[in-house]
């Protein structure tokens, strides 16, 4: 037994105990911190971050082309025309200012106004990071007629910034190599970095920025003129317009410069894109809450003006204004104030009046000069407001049934026991049959089931009002208690595991679909705060003499078959197409056990992206679907025959 004294001494808790992290070891030992995470996203955020630099030298007005290389070997090499990283001594580090912006965190040229006006790298944290997460990091710089070079591994610098020729252009070259010993497989998304590298062109007119993978032999420039008015284009491409051409606002006020663009369409959903200084602040802000006040208010006053709305009746609201709505906001400042460390929502005041006044005074301009466009406009909101109200009175209704007593939930949800929302999880489970399945199978204390009867109506081709009228689309809202759209409260959350449990076949893709169009449109914090899964329940059950094992895709059957064609030659296949198939001790062991269970958590890494994907799936027009269909059919994972 060990005694008092005993417990004491080795429990003894001093100073030495402190462990002091360099600058290098805290990034390398907690690289979430910095980047967010280690897989694919963490990896293509160290390109963002390097690309990011060389985007703040176009914002400076010293940059016009950007080049990003990703490499056969691994290594991504971003190249610019700027001005070049300074490389004369440091005042305060003693050290290169080049060296000094790629070993020290919060170095760099961002922070005393003078070199950038305006940059996306608001803690200069980005180059130091990247190096210290890198095996081995190049930097070539071109400057005042001569070329340099310093070289890295794991951001130790292995010398001093040596001059190694001459050179007759400016601008900075960087090369890294992830450090597989963090990330494990190097393994870039040419795809999901082009999005990006193309959302950073749009917002930055003027730059090209071009993008090439030697590994697949794929290549794209992008320059866009126009802006975000090509932006918003883009975004319209694949829906019927209420006005032909966006309708763009541009204003400099003092060292801050203000952009929109705005066309409205005749869909149901507001699709409003904020940035600032290019970065995507999907949580809005005071440019966000600007630009939605001068909207409401400049419609509202032109439509009184020219008596398009009858006297007596009550003003457009910004539901009205913003239903069917495609617009990006863009601010370029010159001291951000980010809230969080994702910089989700931006935070200065005094953007809200700047933002507000330019939008209002050029948009009235705009519907004087055009007064046919402003009738659509205008009409297009009147008949939002007249469903406004339909799906109001629906919403109440709603609203009065999700009251946390238990009485006035669904009648066919079977509620868990456990009243911690961060304990419970809530399935919607296609069909009746899966829901009793699902229903006896469940752990009664925390799991919750609420069955679907069929397809739920498409909220992309549905206005509010015949949304709000449908049964199922009611059960869900009234089950997880938050409301909707601007009505949602996260706090209200009544299951923080929301799980979509459908078939494995082809209407249950489409129930998935239409369940995910949903969530996204109209409760996008949902996924954005990781509450929304899909269950992956198993395709097969395979048997073979005394092996017997559940089997959740066609190339994990084939790998086993493979392995077992070797010892036997009799092997047992069953084909699960339902969930209904299988018995309640069958779906809880497969898909609803947390301990053997799969759930791929749903999140959206590019906003515009989904909301193109969306409007393309499950929107009116018909070749933009085919077309995507065709397109994407090699790469289908699950396609039921």
């Amino acid at each position: 037994m060990t005694t008092p004294k005993e417990a004491e001494g080795k429990s003894r808790y001093s100073a030495a105990d402190i462990q002091v992290l360099g600058q290098r070891e805290a990034v390398r030992r907690r690289p979430g911190m910095y980047i967010g995470s280690t897989d694919q996203r963490g990896l293509h955020h160290l390109v963002y971050e390097i690309a990011y630099n060389s985007i703040d030298e176009a914002m400076a007005g010293y940059c016009d082309r950007v080049e990003v290389r990703l490499k056969e070997d691994g290594y991504v090499t971003v190249i610019d025309n700027g001005r070049g990283i300074p490389v004369e001594i440091h005042p305060t580090t003693k050290k290169s200012a080049l060296e000094t912006v790629m070993t020290v965190l919060h170095a760099g040229a961002k922070f005393g106004g003078k070199t950038y006006q305006v940059s996306g790298g608001l803690h200069g944290v980005g180059a130091s990071v990247v190096n210290s997460l890198s095996s081995h990091l190049e930097v070539i710089v071109h400057r005042d007629g001569k070329k340099y070079r310093q070289e890295f591994k794991q951001g130790i610098p292995q010398g001093a910034v040596a001059e190694v020729g001459t050179a007759d252009s400016t601008g900075t070259t960087i090369t890294f190599l992830a450090d597989v010993a963090i990330f494990g497989k190097i393994d870039y998304d040419f795809h999901t970095i082009s999005e990006r590298m193309r959302e950073m062109a749009y917002l930055n007119k003027g730059l090209e920025i071009h993008l090439i993978d030697e590994a697949q032999d794929l290549e794209k420039t992008y320059y866009f003129e126009g802006g975000i008015t090509g932006f918003v284009r883009r975004l319209n491409r694949n829906r019927n317009l209420r006005h032909r051409q966006p309708i763009y606002i541009s204003r400099q006020v003092n060292h801050t410069i203000i952009e929109a663009a705005l066309q409205y369409n005749e869909g149901f959903t507001d699709n409003t894109l904020s940035f600032a200084n290019c970065i995507n602040t999907i949580d809005g802000g005071t440019h966000l809450t600007g630009f939605r006040s001068a909207l409401t208010r400049v419609l509202n006053d032109y439509a009184h003006r020219n008596k398009l709305v009858k006297e007596g009746e009550s003003n457009l609201v910004g539901d009205d204004v913003r239903e069917g709505l495609t617009a990006v906001i863009s601010v370029k400042l010159q001291e951000p104030q980010f809230e969080g460390q994702t910089k989700g929502k931006l935070g200065n005041i005094e953007i809200k009046s700047m933002v507000e006044s330019a939008v209002a005074e050029e948009l009235a301009l705009y519907l004087e000069e055009h007064p046919d466009d402003a009738r659509r406009i205008i009409d297009k909101c009147i008949t939002s407001a007249k469903a406004r109200e339909a799906a109001r009175k629906a919403r109440d209704l709603i609203i009065r049934k999700s009251s946390l007593d238990t009485g006035t939930l669904p009648g066919k949800l079977a509620e868990c026991s456990e009243k911690d929302p961060s304990h419970c999880e809530l399935y919607l489970v296609e069909g009746p049959s899966a829901g009793g399945s699902a229903k006896q199978g469940r752990n009664r204390r925390f799991q919750a089931i609420l069955p679907l009867r069929g397809k739920i109506i498409n909220v992309e081709k549905a206005s509010p009002d015949k949304m709000l009228a449908h049964e199922e689309i009611r059960a869900i809202i009234t089950a997880l208690g938050t409301g909707i759209d601007d009505d949602f409260d996260a706090a209200k959350l009544r299951y923080h595991h929301v799980i979509l449990m459908t078939d494995a076949d082809v209407d249950g893709s489409h129930i998935r679909t239409l369940l995910l169009t949903f969530f996204f449109r109209h409760m996008p914090e949902l996924i954005n705060n990781g509450h929304l899964y899909i269950a992956q329940p198993p395709l097969y059950h395979i048997k073979a003499g005394k092996l017997e094992r559940w089997v959740y895709s066609d190339q994990e059957k084939e790998e086993l078959f493979s392995k077992l064609k070797e010892s036997t030659r009799k092997i047992g296949v069953q084909r699960y197409k339902g969930l209904g198939e299988m018995s309640s001790e069958q779906l809880w062991e497969t898909t609803m056990n947390p301990a053997t269970r799969t759930l791929l958590s749903v999140n959206v890494e590019d906003t515009a992206k989904a909301d193109s994907i969306f409007s393309v799936l499950m929107g009116g027009e018909v070749l933009p679907r085919k077309t995507f269909i065709q397109t994407h059919a090699k790469s289908v994972k699950n396609l039921d025959i």
